[in-house]
């Protein structure tokens, strides 16, 4: 007996809708003080705990101290844009990576709170 696939499986896609734009801006960092002061004065802190959040090795973010490119905050961009079916590319990641990894991680993190996923930004505010 021989199986026919009608249609190839499609990527997981978390999200609501097929594909979307970003809930904020790359440089919407202010609309949440409190996260974009962390950013600031701690971004490697943030990074880790971001990362950790989304699932990933907490010391990922690390990697980006020894390269002027960023490449883990260029690889948590696109994994995070893969993972809610976002628009966009890597060309578009790896420029946003590298001229802001800042804006990029507190992008990710109010992206990550605004599809429901637990925030560990919140639960260090409300303990």
């Amino acid at each position: 007996m021989s199986w026919t696939v009608a249609s190839q499986p499609r990527p997981l896609v978390c999200s609501s809708e097929e594909e979307g734009d970003w809930s904020t801006g790359i440089c919407s960092c202010c609309n949440d003080m409190k996260q974009c002061c962390w950013v600031f004065w701690c971004c490697p802190c943030f990074a880790c705990k971001t990362s950790k959040a989304f699932g990933q090795c907490l010391c990922l973010p690390l990697l980006d101290v020894c390269s002027c490119v960023h490449p883990a905050t260029m690889v948590m961009r696109t994994n995070v844009r893969y993972h809610y079916g976002i628009k966009g590319s890597l060309c578009t990641d790896c420029v946003c990576a590298t001229c802001c990894p800042s804006c990029v991680w507190c992008q990710m993190a109010t992206e990550m709170k605004s599809r429901r996923m637990p925030s560990f930004l919140g639960d260090i505010i409300q303990h």
